[in-house]
């Protein structure tokens, strides 16, 4: 004996809304203050920068710079991971890792003065390889950090590629000092070695 099947009525669509964006661009305090905004949303150029989902490469270095840095950090600094930092009004972006001056760390803190950055750090990521290798070091130089580091994945190994910037203050621009593959090995903006192999052990 038959029976007559009657199609389910499909669930209703899960719709995101989004505010509209106004005539001049979303600004740092728009940033810190819009309701459900995805976890480590950017600004850059009054334009609210969502990620994609962190890879695994991106979340082993950066715990292992971060270790790193941390393990000779002098007195008068601190080192934090995925924090803004404001470069001017319309710009708030989120270096993966910030050296900070220790006077302007607190517990309730939400964003960072550039002013206050001594080195920038991104870890490149395939959805942000432009933002990370060509506008965010432009935006850190002109805002005068005197520090940057690129991040690259060293070729099909799970192993980071450290390329390492120092801002020459006359053009704000950052000059290229070095390369680092296995161990990363500097002096400014302090004494840092950093054994690269060791994600492996994380």
């Amino acid at each position: 004996m038959g029976g007559t099947m009657t199609a389910a009525k499909p669930a209703a669509e899960h719709r995101a809304h989004w505010p509209v964006p106004p005539q001049d661009g979303y600004t740092v305090d728009d940033l810190l203050t819009l309701p459900d905004l995805p976890p480590h949303t950017e600004l850059i150029d009054g334009s609210l920068v969502f990620v994609s989902p962190q890879r695994d490469f991106h979340s082993t270095v950066i715990d292992l710079l971060v270790g790193g840095l941390r393990g000779a950090l002098p007195s008068g600094l601190r080192v934090r991971r995925e924090m803004t930092v404001v470069l001017d009004r319309h710009n708030g972006p989120e270096p993966d890792v910030s050296v900070i001056r220790a006077d302007a760390v607190g517990p309730d803190k939400t964003r960072y003065e550039a002013a206050d950055v001594l080195l920038a750090v991104e870890v490149v990521s395939p959805d942000s390889e432009s933002r990370d290798r060509t506008t965010k070091p432009h935006k850190y130089a002109a805002a005068g950090i005197p520090h940057f580091w690129r991040v690259e994945r060293n070729g099909e190994s799970a192993h980071p590629l450290v390329h390492t910037y120092a801002l020459d203050p006359l053009t704000r621009s950052y000059v290229h000092t070095g390369m680092h593959r296995d161990q990363l090995k500097v002096t400014e903006p302090y004494d840092i070695t950093v054994d690269l192999t060791a994600v492996d052990d994380l």
